[in-house]
C-alpha cells in the first residue's frame, strides 16, 4: 500500500521571524527539522506561543507522530514525536492511527531513508516533498506481525547500540591514553623553560606572521587556479591536509610574497577554530596564508618543527600557558603576541629528535587502532542496514545472524 491510503500527512510552518511576539514567552513546544533523528523525540529546545501558531500554517502534532526531516542536510532523518509539539515548514508529520504502530514505521522509513534522498529535488540542499512521502509503497502487516518485527528490532538494534557505545568509549580512551603519555610520559614535566618561540624562530624579518589583512586580500581576488591560499581547514586537523580551493593569481602573489610560506614552517590556527597546529609539508606548491595563521619559519639549528608542534598539542606547560592566556579557552581566541611569548623547554637537537621519534611511535600505534575502532563503527551500521532490509523484505526471524 502507499503511504497515503492508509495514513493521514501534515507539514509543519514558521511564525513570521519578524514578530517577536510569536516567540518570547512561548509554552508550545516547537521543532526544528534538525532536531528530529531520535528514535524518541521527548522533548524540543525552542517554543512558540499560541498567537504564532494560530498566526502561522504551523499545527499540533500529537503524540506518536512520526516526523521525516524534508530538507537540507538532515533531509530523510526519521523519529517518533513522544509529546504534542509543532514542527517548522520543513518536517512531515504522518499521524498515528489503528493500522499501523509508529515505530513499524519508524523503522520502515529509517530503512527506506537513502531511496528517499536519492528521489529528492536539488543535489546540495535535498528536498523531499510531502507526496513522495505520501506515495512511497510499504508492506503492512497484520498489528501482530508488526509488534513482532519491532521487537526484535528493539532488542537487536539496542545490543548494536550498547556495542557502539563500548567501541566509541574504547576509542575515547584510546586518544586519552596516547595525550596522557605525550604530555606526562614522554615530555619532562620539571624542565624548566629556557626561551620562547620568538627565541627560535628564523633570525629574519617576518619568520613569525599571520596573513594579509583587510584590503591586502579581498574576496573578488580569490581565484580557481594559481597560487594556493591556506586557512584554517589546512591545520584543522592538527596534521597538514588540502581543503578548500583558495588561489590568487601569480601578479598578486607578487604583492603578497612576503606572506609565502616554506616547507616545515609551522601553522598555529589563532581565529575561528584555534590553536590547531600543523607542520607544511615538503612538496608543497608555492602558496602563502591567510588571516587565521600564525606562520612560523623555524631556525631548525635550534628546533625542529616537528618538536614545536608536538610541544604545541601536548606538553603541559604550552597547554597551560595557552588556556590561561585564551581567556579559560583556546577556542576563545589566540593571537601572535601570546605564541611568541610561549615559554619553551628546548632540549638538544639530538634529544628532540629522540622525543619525535616517540611521539611518532605512539602515533603510529593510535591510527591503527583508530582504523580498527572506525571499521567496527561501520560494520555495526552496515549490519543496521542489512537487518532493516531483512525486516522489511520477510526474511526477519526471531534469531538474526
Amino acid at each position: 500500500m502507499k503511504v497515503g491510503d492508509f495514513c493521514k500527512t501534515g507539514a509543519g510552518g514558521t511564525p513570521l521571524k519578524s514578530n517577536r511576539k510569536f516567540y518570547e514567552g512561548g509554552n508550545i513546544p516547537w521543532l526544528l527539522s534538525g532536531e528530529v533523528g531520535n528514535r524518541d523525540i521527548i522533548e524540543t529546545k525552542k517554543f512558540i506561543t499560541q498567537e504564532g501558531l494560530e498566526g502561522s500554517s504551523a499545527k499540533m502534532f500529537p503524540i506518536n507522530t512520526v516526523l521525516i526531516a524534508m530538507y537540507g542536510a538532515t533531509a530523510g532523518e526519521v523519529g517518533i514525536l513522544r509529546c504534542e509539539a509543532s514542527t517548522n515548514q520543513a518536517v512531515c508529520g504522518i499521524y498515528p492511527n489503528d493500522k499501523v504502530l509508529p515505530e513499524y514505521l519508524y523503522y520502515f522509513f529509517l530503512n527506506h531513508k537513502d531511496l528517499l534522498v536519492a528521489q529528492a529535488v536539488g543535489n546540495a540542499q535535498p528536498n523531499i516533498s510531502q507526496q513522495k512521502i505520501r506515495n512511497t509503497e510499504i508492506t503492512l502487516p497484520s498489528i501482530p506481525e508488526q509488534k513482532r518485527i519491532v521487537s526484535i528490532l528493539d532488542t537487536v538494534f539496542a545490543d548494536l547500540e550498547q556495542t557502539r557505545a563500548k567501541t566509541e568509549q574504547n576509542l575515547k580512551n584510546a586518544l586519552e591514553l596516547f595525550e596522557s603519555a605525550c604530555s606526562m610520559s614522554i615530555f619532562s614535566t620539571d624542565a624548566i623553560p629556557s626561551c620562547t618561540v620568538l627565541d627560535v624562530a628564523k633570525n629574519e624579518k617576518g619568520a613569525m606572521r599571520t596573513g594579509p589583512f583587510g584590503s591586502q586580500l579581498l574576496k573578488k581576488e580569490i581565484v580557481d587556479s594559481g597560487i594556493a591560499v591556506l586557512g584554517i581547514d589546512n591545520a584543522v586537523n592538527n596534521h597538514f591536509q588540502w581543503g578548500a580551493k583558495r588561489f590568487i593569481t601569480s601578479e598578486k602573489f607578487e604583492e603578497l610574497s612576503r606572506f609565502e610560506v616554506n616547507p616545515g614552517d609551522v601553522l598555529i590556527t589563532i581565529m575561528g577554530t584555534c590553536g590547531r597546529c600543523a607542520i607544511v609539508p615538503e612538496n608543497i606548491p608555492k602558496a602563502i596564508n591567510t588571516k587565521h595563521i600564525c606562520c612560523i619559519t623555524l631556525d631548525k639549528s635550534k628546533c625542529l618543527p616537528e618538536y614545536l608542534h608536538a610541544y604545541f598539542l601536548y606538553h603541559p606547560l604550552a597547554k597551560e600557558y595557552l588556556l590561561s592566556r585564551a581567556k579559560g579557552s583556546i577556542m576563545a581566541g589566540l593571537n601572535m603576541g601570546i605564541i611568541k611569548e610561549l615559554p619553551l623547554v628546548l632540549p638538544s637537537i639530538e634529544e628532540q629528535k629522540t622525543l619525535v621519534s616517540q611521539i611518532t611511535f605512539l602515533r603510529e600505534n593510535l591510527d591503527k587502532l583508530e582504523i580498527t575502532y572506525k571499521s567496527k563503527l561501520n560494520a555495526i551500521d552496515e549490519l543496521k542496514k542489512s537487518i532493516l532490509q531483512k525486516a522489511f523484505s520477510g526474511e526477519l526471524t526471531n534469531t538474526v545472524e
